[in-house]
């Protein structure tokens, strides 16, 4: 692995674990065990590292699915994956992070909606239209609008006005939008593979 790879993964790994509001690039450079003169090679200030550890992150997240779909047999099981895969993600991120990142860094969560509407929604479209032909949603389900709400699901979920952080569990908030609601869109067939799916996977 090249050091900007792992520079950058080791950042991943602790702004989301311990959020971004104690860091400033002194610190920085004693938590990644870095030298000032890498750091300026690599990144132009604060900002600019976060900007690109969460591109890095987002380009990571994409690298899983790819990985993840070439051996899905079916739509439902690639839906269930990323409620799962999103599930698990929040479960490992402190919670205070996407309200520092929304506050303190707003470029780099511009390049997180940016994220979810040039990727994420073709992605989520295709799932579900694929399930359509496949049988296991339903026929009547408009496919645009369920995206739609299921990405700004998405959104009011990570609003720390709506569902404060401190209040609560992020992770049991996620799997109670996303889980029951994937139920309501599958035929009978979908509901028994999702259920197949909750069982292998202990959800």
């Amino acid at each position: 692995m090249m050091l900007r790879d792992t520079v950058l993964q080791e950042a991943v790994n602790l702004v989301k674990t311990e959020g971004l509001a104690d860091f400033n690039e002194q610190n920085i450079l004693v938590r990644l065990d870095i030298s000032q003169a890498t750091f300026k090679e690599l990144f132009s200030g604060m900002e600019d590292m976060v900007n690109k550890v969460v591109m890095y992150d987002l380009e990571n997240q994409k690298k899983e699915h790819a990985k993840a779909f070439a051996h899905s047999k079916n739509a439902v099981e690639d839906i269930m994956f990323l409620l799962q895969d999103g599930i698990e993600s929040v479960k490992k991120t402190n919670p205070v992070y996407y309200k520092q990142l929304q506050e303190k860094y707003p470029k780099a969560w511009a390049i997180s909606l940016e994220h979810l509407n040039s990727y994420s929604y073709p992605q989520v479209h295709d799932v579900i239209n694929r399930g359509v032909l496949e049988g296991s949603f339903r026929r009547d389900v408009n496919i645009q609008l369920v995206t739609k709400i299921i990405l700004e699901q998405l959104n009011m979920m990570l609003n720390p006005a709506i569902f404060p952080p401190e209040r609560y569990n992020l992770a049991e908030v996620f799997r109670s939008i996303y889980l029951y609601y994937v139920r309501g869109i599958c035929t009978e067939s979908g509901s028994k593979l999702a259920e197949e799916y909750f069982t292998r996977n202990r959800l």
